[in-house]
């Protein structure tokens, strides 16, 4: 009941300090505290939080998807994976559909949850089985899915239908209490086509928009970040994902407005946070 409490408390200080930032009475009827709990929910929150002076390393693991996306992984790999998100308190492990149940079992008890990804890397994937395989990885045990728009449909300026595609997703997973994340790919997109993914993004009903799948010719920037930030505003979470090598990297992406990392390295952002020299190899997904 006290950690109820506590996070009702924190839900209407957030929204009075969100208000008080808009500008006042002007902009309560457009904000309220229904709005700050789904930013709170997306983890927008710990942000301002944790990530002070007196942050530690399980402050920035906290705001990590421990990632393995490649296609070789192993299931000793997964396990390995799902060993470091326990120890250091991640908050995702993010791995392929087909390793969410194998996921889901290693961090039973553990309190971390099992992200995937949905139409991946391409976004090719007919809408319908997006929301299919959506709802199956939900089934096996994600918590979290991150999704690739169609991007071919984007750079054809087909917006609505990027739109639909996205909202097939996210109705799939706010049906079942699951956080859904829009990956945009932004090394394919102009500065324009970026707007235009985030806000379909934010009018279909996703929780995050996320940089790339770190499968493409780039990954996230600091640039990205703060254009992604800017135009969600505070509605939405962004995550930056694909070549985060280290902690300076995250702390850029922190600053320029990211509130999720997702990288390969967790295990070397925490230990470089910590002070704790790392032999980590960095690398994209």
């Amino acid at each position: 009941m006290q950690q109820n409490g506590n996070y009702e408390q924190l839900i209407e200080q957030i929204t009075d300090l969100v208000l008080a930032k808009l500008g006042g009475d002007d902009h309560i009827g457009t904000f309220c505290s229904a709005d700050v709990q789904r930013i709170v929910d997306a983890g927008a929150e710990r942000i301002g939080i944790v990530l002070g002076e007196t942050a530690t390393a399980h402050d920035w693991a906290s705001l990590i998807d421990h990632t393995l996306l490649k296609p070789e992984a192993s299931e000793a790999d997964i396990r390995k994976l799902c060993k470091e998100a326990a120890q250091f308190g991640f908050a995702s492990v993010c791995v392929n559909p087909g390793w969410v149940k194998k996921a889901a079992g290693f961090l039973k008890g553990s309190g971390v949850p099992v992200c995937t990804v949905i139409g991946f890397p391409l976004g090719a994937t007919l809408s319908d089985v997006k929301a299919y395989e959506a709802r199956r990885a939900i089934f096996d045990g994600a918590s979290e899915v991150d999704m690739v728009i169609n991007i071919g449909a984007l750079k054809s300026g087909d917006v609505c239908a990027v739109e639909d595609d996205i909202r097939a997703v996210a109705e799939a997973a706010h049906e079942n209490g699951v956080l859904c994340k829009v990956i945009i790919e932004t090394a394919l997109l102009t500065d324009e086509e970026k707007v235009r993914a985030c806000l379909a993004s934010k009018n279909a009903g996703a929780d995050f928009v996320k940089t790339s799948t770190g499968f493409s010719k780039g990954g996230a920037t600091v640039d990205d970040v703060a254009l992604m930030r800017r135009t969600v505003g505070s509605a939405l979470g962004v995550k930056a994902s694909g070549g985060v090598k280290g902690i300076d990297d995250a702390r850029a992406m922190f600053a320029a407005g990211a509130t999720r990392i997702g990288a390969s390295v967790g295990v070397k952002i925490a230990q470089e946070a910590s002070g704790i020299k790392s032999t980590t190899v960095a690398g994209n997904y």
